[in-house]
């Protein structure tokens, strides 16, 4: 998978792309697609990740499925943390 880091419209000091694209690569990563568009048909998606460092990311984005472009990331509430828990436990 490829990001596109250009013109980001967050702060990536305080999370980092290496980070964001750890936390996409999680192998129990829950991506979602909320209800709603924006913009010309654009479908925005979320992730749910920890990084190799084990930092729980909450991450939305649209991919065209060759580029990912994600529009914020940030660290994951603690509901948000707790349903991603959840379904870790499921899965094992």
């Amino acid at each position: 998978m490829e990001f596109d880091w250009l013109d980001v419209s967050f702060d990536l000091s305080k999370v980092t792309p290496k980070e964001i694209e750890e936390s996409f690569e999680d192998p129990f990563a829950i991506r979602l697609i909320p209800d709603g568009r924006y913009g010309e048909g654009e479908v925005r998606y979320v992730c749910l990740g920890r990084s190799v460092g084990n930092r729980p990311l909450f991450s939305v984005f649209w991919t065209d499925g060759k580029r990912y472009r994600v529009i914020v990331s940030r660290q994951m509430t603690k509901n948000e943390e707790s349903f991603y828990d959840r379904r870790y436990a499921q899965a094992l």
